[in-house]
């Protein structure tokens, strides 16, 4: 029944998945990141608040320093007065900046990976339709997304309130306290607000990312006849390769079955490598390699060769060699010609034939 109704009831493919990601349909929770860069800036700000606020109140002073500026700022020196301010304020934040750069690109890596791809900005004029527009603005999705998200933002609120309502003595002993003392205690309460908030927001993030992926697999199902439809098209696929394949290794066949008949000798490997060598003195100024192949092949021209009646002689470094270093077509090389000689000059007393020159 549901394959009748084309109901998704299958898991996606790995083919569909694939095809998903190029697309930019990912899984990935906007809340995960987000939390992930408030703790990174948090402990950044822990770590380096100190040195930042040191240098801009320093740079600061120097700004406001009566001797620099109690003569006033000439028009010509505005400009080199905001280009050293700027730098300076650079050198001072910069690192704060790559930090947190690093740490927003680190959220998002390990959500997606490594993944470049157009497809999300590409205009489409569907989104265009006012009417499809509003039936997205209230479709089930959307709506259940607002629903949580006030969810979220009231969980916060009631942390938040119960921090904040753990510290009462404290805030109504601020008006007694000296002004140094009352920023620390509110130093104090923030960084403690800040923790159990961020604490609660990365909570709700890895929820968030779990629920993302658990949609995302929903929403990519396929019906029964999706699935059956990409099997056949992979099949289809690998049908065609086999038969490129299959034609590939005919059309080499073919060309064995007639260069080997015409070597005068085969070298091997024995049995990993031969190579077929053809010598005509008259209109070849050295042996030529007619034919070469490894296992398989290699064993096929050994076979052409017995049935043709041409010599098989096993020189497994000789074979290696021009295996590896010689085209099919081409004359050997003249580090060669020596062992070559000997062969064919072997080959030769078997044939009665005259042997050839080193």
């Amino acid at each position: 029944m549901a394959e009748e109704l084309g109901e998704r009831t299958e898991a996606p493919t790995g083919r569909r998945r694939r095809e998903a990601r190029n697309r930019g349909q990912i899984a990935r929770s906007t809340d995960l990141g987000s939390a992930v860069d408030l703790i990174g800036a948090f402990l950044a700000l822990s770590i380096m608040g100190g040195g930042i606020v040191t240098g801009l109140a320093a740079l600061t002073a120097h700004l406001l320093d009566s001797s620099q500026s109690g003569a006033g700022i000439r028009l010509a020196e505005i400009d080199t007065s905001l280009r050293s301010t700027a730098s300076k304020t650079a050198m001072i934040a910069g690192p704060f900046l790559l930090v947190m750069f690093g740490i927003a690109y680190l959220a998002q890596f390990a959500q997606v990976g490594w993944l470049f791809t157009l497809q999300p900005i590409h205009p489409k004029l569907d989104r265009l339709d006012p009417m499809k527009g509003i039936g997205r603005l209230f479709s089930r999705r959307n709506i259940i997304k607002s629903l949580v998200g006030i969810l979220k933002l009231a969980i916060l609120g009631v942390i938040a309130w119960t921090v904040a309502s753990g510290h009462t003595a404290e805030l109504a002993s601020l008006p007694r306290l000296a002004a140094m003392a009352a920023i620390i205690v509110l130093g104090r309460m923030i960084v403690d607000l800040c923790i159990w908030m961020l604490a609660a927001m990365l909570i709700l993030g890895i929820i968030d990312y779990v629920y993302q992926r658990i949609q995302h697999t929903k929403d990519l199902k396929m019906t029964k006849q999706e699935v059956k439809e990409e099997m056949r098209s992979m099949e289809g696929d690998l049908e065609t390769k086999g038969r490129r394949l299959r034609m590939a290794r005919e059309i080499a066949m073919q060309r064995l079955r007639q260069a080997v008949p015409t070597a005068d000798v085969v070298v091997t490997n024995p049995t990993h490598f031969a190579v077929a060598l053809k010598y005509d003195g008259d209109k070849m100024a050295a042996p030529m390699v007619v034919a070469k192949g490894a296992d398989f092949l290699a064993f096929r021209i050994r076979e052409l060769a017995a049935a043709n009646d041409i010599p098989i002689v096993e020189r497994p470094p000789l074979a290696r060699a021009l295996y590896h270093n010689i085209d099919v077509g081409r004359t050997i090389p003249a580090e060669h010609f020596e062992a070559v000689a000997e062969i064919l000059a072997y080959v030769y007393r078997l044939r009665g034939r005259e042997p050839v020159a080193a």
